[in-house]
């Protein structure tokens, strides 16, 4: 019966995942599964996009070590309560401020935190309308995650998929906060539409590699145990990439060999997709 709850879970979380790159509140929508909004100002030039790039490829974060043990244990997670899914995520996100805050303390860089919706209905963000069947949202305009819990969910918890789902969530707020999504923008401008879904598959798997690193500090713990990351990877090997009608979050094994790398190594350092070969990001 816990397998059946986990893979569920799993189904649920990355068939629905949405994520929103916003800095105006008008969006357009790509593909079924993932909307993009416009870009902050018009294409940067080439002294600016060259520092862009830098920011994903030299990032200072990459050079930080290890992300930080910060002791995280958000508890249980019962079946059928809503307020147990608040408390828990709550719990699980105030783990990501304490250990990301460290982590950009070591870089120098300035940190601020992300917030959390928890819905139980759609709504509509500054990012635009909520795409049908999302459960997990970032929208940068308001620096917000916003998970949406399905009764599904609640009949069927997988404590750790939903925390794997909001530390990816977070991974993207990571790249918001560091600079890397300023090269994702300027990259984007102009571009075709093979090196835009390139570019997604760049922040997505990065952001996979960060919640991977995220969830390697809990390594061992009843929440993140040896057979339950193992089973996690490999229905992401198996059914990753088919929630996607196109190619822009990485193939299934390619985003199983990310999940695994950041689990792994357990460094930002380890998630730079953005100087990786194409064919490790396909």
């Amino acid at each position: 019966m816990a397998l059946v709850a986990a893979m569920l879970a799993l189904a649920l979380a990355a068939a629905s995942l949405v994520l929103v790159l916003a800095d105006v509140a008008t969006t357009s929508t790509e593909s079924a599964a993932q909307q993009l909004a416009s870009p902050p100002a018009a294409p940067a030039d080439g002294k600016r996009a060259d520092a862009g790039r830098a920011l994903a490829t030299r990032n200072p974060l990459y050079k930080t070590g290890r992300l930080t043990d910060v002791d995280c244990d958000p508890g249980d997670l019962p079946a059928g309560s809503i307020s147990a899914y608040r408390r828990f995520l709550t719990r699980v996100t105030a783990c990501l401020n304490k250990a990301w805050a460290a982590q950009f303390r070591k870089a120098d860089l300035p940190f601020s935190k992300p917030r959390l919706r928890i819905i139980t209905t759609k709504v509509k963000t500054p990012c635009g309308l909520w795409n049908a069947g999302a459960d997990g949202v970032y929208c940068s305009t308001d620096r917000t995650m916003y998970l949406m819990i399905s009764r599904a969910q609640l009949r069927n918890p997988f404590p750790l998929g939903i925390s794997r789902l909001i530390a990816h969530e977070y991974g993207h707020h990571v790249q918001q906060t560091s600079g890397i999504w300023s090269y994702y923008w300027a990259a984007r401008s102009g571009a075709g539409k093979a090196r835009r879904l390139q570019l997604s598959r760049n922040s997505e798997l990065q952001a996979e590699c960060f919640s991977a690193a995220f969830m390697s500090t809990m390594k061992g713990t009843r929440l993140v145990t040896d057979s339950d990351w193992a089973y996690t990877v490999e229905w992401f090997r198996k059914n990753g990439a088919k929630g996607w009608p196109q190619n822009d979050h990485g193939k299934g094994p390619t985003q199983a060999a990310w999940m695994t790398r950041g689990f792994n190594r357990g460094t930002p350092g380890a998630c730079n997709t953005w100087a990786a070969q194409a064919r490790n990001t396909l």
